[in-house]
């Protein structure tokens, strides 16, 4: 286990090296991301037009030896267009007709759902039970997808006429959700110099897909000690406006908080997180570092906290600091 965990760290170093040729800046983002495929969780990415989201989600598969779709998600977009559609097929020597299962865009290793949040409720649906189950359902029959299935969906925190929110329920899925912030003076200048999305072609694949998937093995295989369990479940509770350990700022500013699925999700996230970056056996520190990127579209605030101008991500920092 030792050799592979070593091996592991050095692949995706590497990997991340490939990566910069093509994305500039956004290493915390590109740390998050590797994160989140070696933890096998689906990932929501958030950010302002033209911070090269779907470019980085491209060139990470593209390393790591994945396959990739991309779906444009507009308020026309059907679940046909994501999930397939069975057709009427005859066969030219026989004239026989049979129904013929013509896959979507969701039979990948690597779907980059761009803009989420423009598709109408009944389309944003269509990938919950592919998100969830793995497996998608045509005709009463089931379809299973490939291994790793993982998906990154982007969503435009610009525009609000004509785009519809997607439901706690579906939000609950994502392991993460990444903010993307804009790059340094410095990189932008370097962005400016060049077309960087004409490297995509160059980059090499650096981790076979059979190797991911052994990588991802390991996760669950990390030590986590009791302790450290028992301080992020009580992080996770103070969150629960009628939990009796959460603060005042937590009664009063939201309306719900992180749900039993987010522990798991924590502690997978930190696992996976410190066997790429971290000592290998989950700390305190690790909790801390993926804390804020795993509750921050999970918890919900309420009415008096929109008004106050604040952000979720301070309200975070504050239960953490406390």
């Amino acid at each position: 286990m030792e050799k592979k965990i070593i091996s592991l760290k050095e692949n995706f170093a590497k990997a991340t090296k490939e990566v910069a040729k093509v994305i500039i800046g956004q290493e915390k983002a590109i740390k998050l991301i590797n994160t989140a495929i070696l933890a096998n969780g689906h990932t929501l990415i958030t950010g302002a037009p033209g911070l090269a989201k779907t470019l980085a989600v491209k060139a990470i598969g593209k390393v790591l030896g994945l396959q990739n779709a991309r779906i444009q998600f507009t308020p026309d977009l059907l679940p046909s267009d994501i999930i397939g559609i069975e057709i009427l097929d005859m066969d030219q020597e026989s004239g026989q007709k049979s129904f013929r299962y013509l896959k979507g865009p969701v039979f990948t290793n690597l779907l980059l759902a761009d803009e989420i949040n423009r598709a109408t409720p009944r389309t944003q649906s269509a990938l919950l039970e592919a998100m969830q189950e793995k497996n998608v359902t045509l005709g009463g029959k089931p379809y299973s997808l490939d291994k790793p299935f993982i998906v990154f969906a982007t969503r435009n925190p610009v525009d609000y006429e004509g785009v519809y929110p997607l439901p706690e329920a579906q939000l609950d899925r994502f392991i993460m959700e990444i903010v993307v912030s804009y790059p340094e003076l410095e990189e932008e200048i370097t962005i400016a110099s060049k077309d960087y999305s004409q490297e995509l072609d160059k980059i090499q694949t650096i981790i076979s897909q059979k190797d991911l998937l052994e990588y991802q093995e390991l996760v669950d295989k990390v030590p986590l000690a009791e302790s450290v369990a028992k301080k992020a479940l009580t992080l996770i509770r103070k969150t629960r406006p009628s939990d009796p350990s959460a603060p005042q700022e937590v009664k009063e500013f939201l309306e719900w908080g992180a749900g039993p699925r987010s522990s798991y999700h924590l502690i997978h996230t930190a696992r996976a997180y410190t066997l790429l970056f971290g000592s290998g056996v989950v700390t305190e520190e690790d909790i801390i570092t993926v804390f804020p990127h795993v509750m921050r579209h999970r918890i919900i605030p309420s009415a008096i906290f929109n008004r106050s101008g604040q952000e979720i991500d301070d309200l975070i920092q504050k239960l953490i600091k406390n």
